[in-house]
């Protein structure tokens, strides 16, 4: 039985083995991606008991900001559930209604965390700068997607044969290409504005039992843009293998 399953396999092209298995990969990153939502939400919940300090997010953030000399920086409230964000063009904190007035150690974390994103941005820091720099293309190469998957369905681009396809082949490359050098540029941007809100927390705010706590709800959150990462990757490399099917049929 396993001659029989590994003569199958070997039947394939060594192309369209490595497209199958990158096929294969997108059932256990989608689960991943699910249960790494699921566990932001868990731990935020885990993890929402009172801090000493008796401060609230916005409060912490402020304070935070301050320290660093970013006394410029505005923090709003906003609609939303974790939809908390820094805003590097108008120079705005945004906090999600679950975080501006809560006084909960994994909301002032999660605030914290956004003020790192904002003396990153005033420091200049490297990956930061190179982000916001990519933004509007990745935006722009997104907004392309959909019209090729339409242009794609109408004209067949299943086939990697076709001139079409290979079109449609060469442009989800590039597109993927820059939302997985994205994704990519986001990692360390991520983990260390929650290197650098640790940092104040446990110096300036938290018990070391409190600061334990936030790094679990911080390190919870970074999972899902690694996540995010490995899907940009997969979808890279399936236009990528694409693309060898299509060479070697060209051979």
């Amino acid at each position: 039985m396993l001659d029989l399953l590994r003569n199958f396999w070997l039947g394939f092209s060594p192309e369209y083995r490595f497209y199958l298995v990158v096929i294969a990969l997108f059932i256990p990153l989608t689960i991943a991606g699910v249960v790494a939502q699921i566990k932001v939400s868990s731990t935020f919940n885990k993890c929402n008991v009172r801090a000493d300090c008796g401060l609230t997010a916005a409060e912490v953030a402020r304070k935070v900001l301050d320290r660093n000399g970013l006394y410029s920086v505005q923090i709003v409230r906003v609609a939303g559930h974790l939809t908390d964000n820094f805003n590097p063009t108008n120079n705005v904190l945004s906090l999600s209604q679950s975080v501006y007035g809560s006084t909960s150690v994994s909301a002032i974390g999660v605030a914290c965390h956004e003020a790192g994103h904002a003396i990153q941005h005033a420091k200049k820091y490297v990956f930061s700068s190179l982000r916001i720099k990519l933004v509007p293309v990745v935006n722009f190469a997104n907004r392309a997607l959909f019209p090729l998957l339409l242009v794609g369905m109408l004209f067949g681009f299943a086939s990697p044969y076709t001139l079409v396809g290979r079109i449609f082949i060469w442009a989800g490359i590039v597109v993927f290409g820059l939302s997985m050098l994205f994704s990519l540029v986001t990692l360390p941007t991520e983990f260390d504005a929650s290197r650098r809100a640790q940092k104040e927390l446990k110096e300036n705010f938290f018990s070391s039992e409190e600061a334990a706590m936030s790094r679990k709800v911080l390190t919870a959150a970074a999972m899902t843009y690694v996540v995010s990462f490995l899907m940009s990757l997969i979808q890279f490399l399936r236009f990528f293998a694409l693309l060898l099917m299509s060479r070697n049929r060209n051979r």
